[in-house]
């Protein structure tokens, strides 16, 4: 879908104010919006279509509720990988991990998306839900090379994020992104064309709609 000359809104907030924000929130996370999201990340992972044995690394892995759907898609023999600014959300997913007995099947780690802390050509895929439209612009070239990096060849990547359009809603809600950040923090974002840009091969691309708003889902691989 060609762009039309759209503009993505830039985010303004450091990453030290967005790493203390998800800390306040990490307990009231998933009653806040975890149940709206949630839906389109399931859609999200059923697309990556995970096989048993495989490395997957989630980054923004929030309060793990997509975490422990891919431990059970990858099975005994895979292992999950996750990687969150937040210490809060780190701390509420491990215990939800541990309230589930899969603490010893995933590996998380407090780290920047854009410096992943694995070798090159260590992953099977990747995934992202409402976590990539939250890097500024100039840093989404990174997120991707780091992601392609640590991909195997054909390795996957799935992103589900805002989708920026020409819509009054989509409008409206950049309006309160701009005025309330903390609040309203996800910026729509070309998902795919960025994607296309970082050079990956788009598999799927489907949208959803989330209280009006434009869900993109995005599977793509990485060239062998």
């Amino acid at each position: 879908m060609p762009n039309d000359g759209l503009e993505v809104t830039r985010v303004e907030r450091s990453k030290e104010a967005a790493r203390a924000a998800y800390d306040r929130l990490s307990r009231w996370y998933d009653l806040l919006a975890g149940g709206s999201e949630k839906k389109f990340a399931d859609i999200g992972l059923q697309k990556l279509e995970v096989e048993p044995g495989e490395k997957i690394l989630e980054i923004g892995f929030g309060t793990g509720g997509s975490l422990v759907t891919l431990v059970q898609l990858a099975g005994a023999t895979g292992k999950i990988y996750g990687v969150d600014l937040s210490t809060g959300m780190f701390r509420i997913a491990r215990e939800k991990l541990k309230k589930n007995e899969l603490v010893d099947r995933v590996e998380l780690q407090c780290a920047d998306a854009e410096r992943l802390p694995y070798p090159n050509h260590f992953l099977d895929a990747v995934f992202m839900s409402f976590v990539l439209e939250l890097f500024d612009t100039p840093d989404l070239p990174q997120v991707l090379r780091e992601c392609k990096r640590t991909l195997k060849p054909n390795g996957r990547i799935c992103v589900v994020a805002l989708a920026k359009r020409k819509k009054l809603s989509v409008r409206l809600y950049e309006w309160f992104h701009l005025r309330f950040p903390v609040h309203v923090d996800c910026r729509p974002i070309l998902a795919r064309e960025t994607i296309e840009e970082a050079g990956f091969q788009i598999v799927d691309s489907t949208e959803q709609s989330m209280w009006g708003l434009p869900v993109e889902i995005v599977v793509a691989r990485k060239p062998e």
